[in-house]
């Protein structure tokens, strides 16, 4: 009996790698570790949330897109 003939996969692109960066980053506790600055009266640690969402959403969509690129 033979196999069937499997096609590669199409999610080894390097680019996937990239998408570690919005993992990694708010895991570190040493960015939270003040109030100060304050950007239009929010601590730190809330806005800085905030730029993490963002960081990964800009994240994903390069990768998206490079990902594409390659088919």
């Amino acid at each position: 009996m033979t196999s069937p003939r499997t096609t590669p996969r199409s999610d080894r692109s390097p680019w996937n790698w990239l998408l570690l960066v919005p993992i990694a980053i708010p895991l570190i506790p040493a960015l939270f570790n003040s109030v100060e600055p304050r950007l239009f009266g929010i601590p730190l640690f809330y806005w800085l949330q905030l730029a993490f969402v963002l960081v990964a959403v800009a994240t994903t969509l390069v990768v998206y897109r490079m990902g594409r690129r390659g088919r």
